[in-house]
């Protein structure tokens, strides 16, 4: 009872401290609550756009920009005023992120997820009338390399070793060279492979990484965010998005003539936003260049599975260096690859990796310690990475319907691919390279003068400008080419290939008749 009476007075002089610091008649008392939230604003008025890191101030990702943005309140109003927009859905042609448009996951890869995440369905009888034997076997293979079976755990922050192992098993059988697991740098997404990367070669702006233009922004916001220069390249459209040596070398001259030490090279195959698949004998003069140059190649391989044309395949760098008598004494290759992409687009598993090689042993360190501080990459996604690069073979019991999935999803991006580019092609003013991979085309735009003037009168770039008064007339949502960088005076757009196979004809109809009203509107 006392103790009840003595936390009663406690509550109420509480209460009274604070009611009567809340009072205008003590005008010269400052109470504990009203000191911390002028501290509080203290804090937020200290940290405004002119105090935070400038290099977060340059960096830019339009791939989820403004036009995104925009697209995200559009739908919010369609989902509260129905029938308020000449469209009624928004169609999500900006971003490569294949099950957000429809596309269904392959199920090996899910049914192994799923008893690897529950592993108490390995043990029960109705789970082999549920699931593959093969994704049975593969679960109980891939716990019995996790430490106690625990895939809520952390990890060795190189990746599980066992899958370490798979994945450079999937890298060996592509390649016909040898892989070793110590290489294998498992990662959520590609993306983070390449902060890591960017992290350990800029120490300055005067250090430089030769990139593509047109390029994916993942590249120039990395490059911004380390405080490095961006050295651009310039991919000709004339020729397919064709990589010149000499333009490479052109670069190289120009930058170094300023004080800049190019670190590295950045090579997107197959391209994006370009879609384009390097000729063998284009990439074994990339390697010479590096090699000569003494510039570490970032390989970015991640849609390496979607090749489309019969008279181009993907080459690994790794493969092409190796099979020019070149090893790790000769050049310094890192490969990037993803779960994202490919025919398995499982982008929200963030799984991937980067193979390292051509590295000493000291500096090796430098990169395990930069991995060591995120500790680890999230299981499920370096789980996938490993079924990714080692899918059922024949003679397996999945191996039938896991290739009719897998050519079944290629064979329709192919056909969209060619319906789109056809589409681009077939309107005035615009011209479109064929998607020989990827998942994007990206079609030039030759604007009127009227157009450029009007787009200049809203302080517009031309091609935000055509992507905005697209989506506003239509619903569909394309990027900008202005933010993936392009040679000056030109205008492009990204258009990902991804809505289902159905969706393509309304897109092509809609996108037909906004551009025909657009060039009537600003015609010369």
């Amino acid at each position: 009872m006392r103790r009840f009476a003595a936390d009663r007075a406690k509550r109420l002089l509480f209460r009274s401290l604070f009611s009567s610091a809340a009072t205008p008649s003590a005008p010269f008392s400052s109470s504990p609550a009203a000191a911390a939230a002028a501290a509080i604003d203290s804090a937020a008025r200290s940290v405004t756009v002119d105090t935070i890191n400038p290099k977060v101030l340059k960096c830019e990702y339009v791939v989820r920009g403004e036009i995104v943005s925009h697209a995200q309140r559009l739908q919010l109003e369609l989902q509260t005023k129905p029938g308020c927009h000449p469209f009624e859905e928004i169609l999500y042609c900006n971003i490569g992120n294949p099950q957000s448009l429809g596309q269904q996951p392959v199920t090996f890869f899910r049914e192994v997820l799923a008893l690897c995440d529950h592993p108490s369905l390995l043990d029960q009888s109705e789970t082999h009338a549920l699931f593959s034997a093969d994704a049975v076997e593969r679960a109980w293979k891939i716990l019995d390399a996790i430490p106690g079976r625990a895939t809520g755990a952390y990890s060795h922050s190189q990746g599980i070793k066992g899958l370490r192992d798979a994945i450079a098993a999937g890298i060996a059988e592509r390649d016909g060279f040898p892989a070793n697991p110590d290489d294998i740098f498992l990662t959520d997404g590609a993306s983070p492979a390449v902060h890591t990367m960017m992290q350990l070669l800029i120490r300055s702006e005067k250090d430089g990484i030769l990139c593509p233009i047109p390029q994916y922004p993942l590249y120039s916001a990395s490059i911004a965010l380390h405080g490095g220069s961006l050295v651009p390249y310039y991919l000709d459209e004339s020729t397919g998005w064709g990589l010149e040596i000499s333009e490479l070398k052109k670069q190289l001259e120009d930058a170094r003539s300023k004080g800049i030490t190019v670190r590295a090279l950045v090579v997107i195959n197959p391209g994006n936003p370009t879609g384009q698949v390097l000729a063998e004998e284009n990439q074994k003069d990339i390697v010479d260049f590096c090699k000569n140059e003494g510039l570490v190649l970032l390989a970015d391989e991640v849609y390496q599975e979607n090749i489309y044309v019969e008279d181009k395949k993907f080459n690994s760098f790794k493969k092409i260096a190796r099979s020019m008598g070149y090893d790790d004494a000769h050049l310094s290759l890192v490969s990037f690859q993803s779960v994202s992409k490919g025919y398995y687009g499982e982008c929200g598993k963030r799984g991937g990796y980067m193979e390292v090689t051509g590295f000493n042993a000291e500096v090796r360190e430098q990169i395990y310690k930069v991995a060591s501080v995120n500790l680890c990459s999230n299981i499920s996604g370096q789980i996938l990475a490993s079924l990714v690069m080692n899918p059922p073979k024949v003679g397996d019991e999945s191996y039938e319907s896991f290739d009719a999935e897998k050519s079944g999803i290629l064979s329709s991006l192919a056909r969209r691919a060619k319906a789109l580019e056809d589409a681009f092609n077939s309107l005035e003013g615009v011209t479109c390279n064929k998607a020989e991979g990827a998942m994007y085309l990206f079609p030039r735009l030759h604007l009127p003068s009227k157009a450029i003037e009007a787009a200049k009168a809203v302080d517009a770039v031309p091609d935000a400008f055509y992507a905005r008064r697209l989506l506003d007339a239509t619903g569909i949502v394309v990027v900008p080419g202005s933010g993936f960088g392009q040679v000056p005076g030109t205008w492009h757009i990204r258009c990902t290939i991804l809505p289902q196979e159905d969706k393509i004809p309304d897109i092509i109809s809609r996108l037909g008749a906004f551009h025909e009203s657009f060039m009537e509107e600003f015609c010369d």
